[in-house]
């Protein structure tokens, strides 16, 4: 798609993460999210057609994945991030999933069920590993090993998050407006549970996150660079027109 609606000469390609689309499958379940992020890192790193800069473009967890790459590997340059979908608070509900990965999505829920902050679901399950507890924050601060040290949540914070985010040409965020695989569906905008509770949704701009600017959100929003999307539709649902119309054409060529 990109390739036709872009143009002649343009490079595109995809990350994956194995030696074959069963591995990049089962790793989207399965694996270390963090290695994962190390393993695009090298693989973008390696790649001689991507070392003058690139665009990245991420559907649904593949979005939090590749804002990290943007946070934690700033050579080369990425230069505009889109997410489509992207659970950026995290989730708080697993409600159903691809019809094709139902084997893999009832193992999810039970691991899940076992414990998601246990050493051993964290260390290998990979939505384990953005899951976000409004009503136990303590806990998810202290074993959540990805989301909540990628969104610098933690109170000794990694300055070079924001100064790399700060970076991106532009950061766009596509939400979908009937959302019913991402819960909250607010966090694909950076949104996400007020502490305590999980009924009441925090705007993005009255919390410590945007305040405090852990991550450069507010810098690139105020100078024009943070950009907020909505489709109706479900998750990762668009027609190829709005996408060429209101991502391809604004921010891709």
């Amino acid at each position: 798609m990109l390739e036709e609606e872009i143009g002649d000469g343009v490079y595109v390609t995809s990350l994956m993460i194995g030696n074959n689309i069963l591995a990049d499958t089962e790793s989207g379940f399965f694996k270390d999210t963090n290695s994962q992020i190390e393993i695009a890192c090298e693989k973008i790193a390696a790649d001689p057609e991507l070392q003058d800069g690139y665009n990245a473009i991420g559907f649904s967890q593949g979005g939090q994945f590749l804002r990290a790459v943007a946070q934690r590997c700033p050579n080369p340059p990425m230069k505009n991030l889109v997410t489509v979908g992207a659970q950026h608070r995290g989730v708080f509900g697993f409600p159903n999933c691809p019809g094709e990965m139902d084997p893999f999505c009832d193992i999810v829920r039970d691991l899940l069920n076992y414990g998601v902050y246990t050493d051993f679901v964290q260390s290998f399950l990979v939505q384990a590993q953005y899951w976000n507890d409004p009503l136990d924050e303590e806990l998810y601060l202290a074993k959540s090993r990805f989301i909540a040290e990628i969104n610098n949540e933690r109170a000794d914070k990694n300055m070079t998050y924001a100064e790399n985010l700060v970076k991106l040409e532009n950061f766009v965020m596509i939400k979908h407006n009937q959302d019913g695989m991402v819960e909250p569906r607010e966090s694909e905008h950076f949104e996400f549970y007020a502490p305590g509770q999980a009924e009441i949704i925090l705007p993005l701009k009255e919390s410590p996150l945007y305040t405090e600017d852990w991550l450069g959100l507010r810098q690139l929003d105020e100078s024009g660079r943070l950009h907020f999307k909505a489709v109706d539709g479900d998750h990762l649902q668009f027609s190829r027109q709005w996408f060429i119309d209101e991502i391809i054409n604004v921010f891709l060529v």
